[in-house]
């Protein structure tokens, strides 16, 4: 099996800036490079290293990079490790991790969730609360971690293809209202038009990312090649 890291932008549209990039995890099925559906396949080791030499490509470019873990991951204490000593190698680039929605065999609690983000926070590693809106991801869900973390991702794609256009804007002004409340960074996803970007300008959104700003491309050098 072959995995590589994709990489997208994040961009400050008001300043035409490249703000960060979301690192995406593709393996190579069939000539193609497609999201996994498992990463039992490499380690959260092997991750690290391939964020490392992302970073190394991306230092002058980026202030941080996003990375996905799911919940079992976000919690296993020896994949913190490998994940606080990442941040140490990338530093100054600051690591943001995306806690994934990916179904888990045992139910994970707020109380766990919220430990877990105090220690990454106490090791600087931020982390990011990604669709927000959309699945479990209620505000009710997410209300006991909003003073905990540092980032809110709004989807327009999720809402689209759940046929919810109709709620995109109040649910969009709710999450923008919230991450001022808690200064936190806000970020719109899915940005894939012209129409969505000037829809963007007109709330006055600076961070985005999506199609329309770049698509995902391959970091040539985070190769890892592993036996079935």
């Amino acid at each position: 099996m072959t995995y590589q890291y994709f990489a997208q932008p994040q961009v400050d549209a008001i300043n035409d800036s490249v703000i960060g990039y979301e690192l995406l995890l593709r393996q190579k099925q069939s000539g193609q490079w497609l999201t996994p559906t498992a990463t039992t396949g490499i380690t959260v080791d092997d991750q690290a290293r391939l964020i490392e030499q992302a970073a190394q490509q991306l230092q002058l470019k980026v202030g941080s990079l996003s990375f996905n873990v799911n919940e079992p991951q976000f919690l296993d204490r020896r994949i913190a490790q490998a994940i606080i000593q990442a941040q140490h190698t990338i530093y100054p680039i600051n690591l943001v991790l995306e806690v994934t929605e990916e179904p888990t065999v045992h139910p994970v609690t707020e109380r766990q969730l919220s430990e877990q983000i105090h220690y990454f926070d106490d090791h600087g590693i931020q982390l990011s609360l990604d669709d927000v809106g959309t699945g479990r991801n209620t505000y009710e869900h997410l209300e006991p971690l909003l003073s905990a973390v540092s980032e809110l991702k709004f989807p327009l794609q999720n809402f689209r293809e759940a046929h919810r256009e109709a709620e995109i804007l109040p649910a969009l002004q709710f999450w923008m209202k919230t991450a001022q409340q808690y200064r936190l960074r806000f970020i719109l996803e899915g940005v894939e038009t012209q129409a969505d970007h000037n829809f963007a300008n007109q709330l006055g959104i600076p961070n985005r990312q999506g199609w329309y700003y770049g698509k995902p491309h391959p970091l040539p050098d985070t190769v890892l090649r592993k036996e079935r």
